[in-house]
């Protein structure tokens, strides 16, 4: 959906933008389908802050995405397009031939009225139809990707991603990411055939504080503005520099471009090509 920016009336409205909502036929969500969570602020189960920055923010309900959507070979009708406050992509709510309800990541281009299926044998690989990759067109585009058959999608479910399908060989289909990476998955993972909904939302522009504390996110301080005592980078005289290599975090351990996957982890044997190189390539 496109961008909307407004006339600069305000110093807050100079540098935002919003989203457009013209896609979303339905702002009253499916009560059976939401869950209430508790709101952690960043603190892992031993009440600790295990991610900085979070707290506060608009109460917000969980929506329950069905992300292996198992029922297969029973035709399923959109009945609303809605907003998920939770992620950027648009959800949609699917009405079932024996009359169960389910919400699903919404492929771009998804209607209300249009009917869309879930199977384990070749279909018609239209946008929205789930299947097997062995089952799918090689090049078309896909997302919702399982990793293991069976397990629900895990892969390529951000507003706007597609994975794009190069190979089926021996047990294995190879993808190339959003990222550029080039991997294989089993070939009887499900995916599902189309873009993730409403790409344009990584061009929303927040534009002041007062949004992203909508959004649960707090002010952050720069580690230079803070004494040693509290930050590797603090300290120092005016504006200089932070006096090191590379910079760090407040822990101490070395920040941004450090590699964070194991070099012995199995999976890595399943990747063909790291997205470093496609992006050195490029």
């Amino acid at each position: 959906m496109p961008i909307i920016q407004y006339k600069p009336t305000t110093a807050g409205r100079r540098k935002s933008s919003v989203q457009s909502f013209k896609d979303v036929t339905s702002t009253t969500p499916h009560k059976a389908l939401l869950l209430s969570q508790k709101q952690m602020a960043g603190r892992g189960a031993s009440g600790h802050i295990t991610v900085r920055h979070r707290g506060g923010g608009a109460k917000r309900h969980v929506r329950l995405i069905d992300w292996k959507r198992d029922k297969y070979d029973i035709p399923a009708q959109v009945q609303t397009i809605e907003y998920d406050p939770n992620r950027g992509a648009r959800i949609a709510l699917l009405a079932y031939a024996d009359g169960e309800k389910r919400y699903v990541l919404a492929p771009l281009g998804l209607t209300v009225g249009m009917s869309i299926v879930s199977s384990k044998e070749r279909g018609e690989p239209a946008m929205g139809n789930r299947f097997p990759l062995e089952k799918i067109p090689v090049g078309m585009q896909v997302h919702n990707v399982e990793l293991e058959p069976g397990r629900g999608g895990k892969m390529v479910r951000g507003a706007g991603a597609a994975a794009e399908l190069l190979a089926i060989e021996g047990e294995r289909a190879t993808l190339r990411l959003p990222s550029g990476e080039v991997r294989m998955v089993p070939k009887t993972c499900f995916a599902t055939i189309g873009t993730v909904s409403n790409p344009d939302w990584r061009l929303v522009r927040w534009g002041k504080a007062g949004r992203m504390r909508h959004r649960s996110v707090r002010p952050t301080v720069r580690g230079k503005a803070m004494n040693p005592v509290d930050h590797p980078h603090g300290g120092g005289e005016a504006r200089n520099s932070i006096g090191m290599p590379s910079p760090k975090t407040p822990t101490g351990k070395k920040a941004l471009g450090v590699k964070t996957r194991k070099s012995k982890k199995p999976s890595n044997a399943f990747i063909v090509r790291r997205r470093q190189h496609a992006k050195r390539n490029a």
